[in-house]
């Protein structure tokens, strides 16, 4: 157990004195040099060593040079059309079918993952079928996820879609 001294002191605590540096007597003749008079030699030496660490760092074997573009544009056209052929089957299943909710799952999965590749894509943002085919698929996955994957899709939502996927499929045949 504790001794109630060691809790609470019965003294008041002094101030500590400041730290006086001890005399030297094999002080040098000249004063030390200014901080300005050591600035060029710490400066080089910085210089060096940053020199050495970016070199170091920034080489292939620790950086390995990735190219920017997620795949290959043929990638990207089979991709696209995959993702068209899915929705198209998906939208244009009845609503009865036992095999809609497990299709519209799959649906999701596949433009997830569509949207998470080619999104950050600064080449594709402008083309026309990247465009139309991002537009489609929010308009599918915001359906299904607002009413759940076995409501059916009202028909004008259901003729946009697949009026953005026929000029999405367009556009990927002319290479846009």
């Amino acid at each position: 157990m504790a001794s109630p001294a060691l809790l609470t002191p019965a003294s008041k605590l002094k101030p500590l004195s400041p730290i006086k540096p001890k005399p030297n007597s094999t002080a040098p003749l000249s004063p030390p040099p200014t901080p300005q008079q050591q600035q060029p030699r710490n400066h080089h030496a910085r210089r060096h060593f940053l020199s050495l660490a970016t070199a170091i760092l920034t080489s292939p074997f620790v950086l390995p040079i990735t190219p920017a573009f997620a795949g290959s544009d043929e990638e990207y056209v089979k991709d696209t059309e995959d993702v068209i052929n899915k929705v198209r089957t998906t939208v244009n299943m009845d609503k009865n079918d036992p095999n809609v909710a497990d299709a519209v799952a799959n649906l999701r999965e596949t433009s997830n993952s569509w949207v998470a590749k080619y999104r950050r894509e600064k080449a594709l943002l402008g083309r026309a079928s990247f465009r139309d085919m991002y537009s489609a698929l929010n308009a599918v996955t915001g359906h299904y996820v607002s009413f759940g994957p076995t409501a059916p899709i009202p028909s004008k939502r259901r003729a946009r879609i697949l009026e953005e996927m026929d000029t999405a499929e367009k556009a990927l045949s002319r290479g846009r």
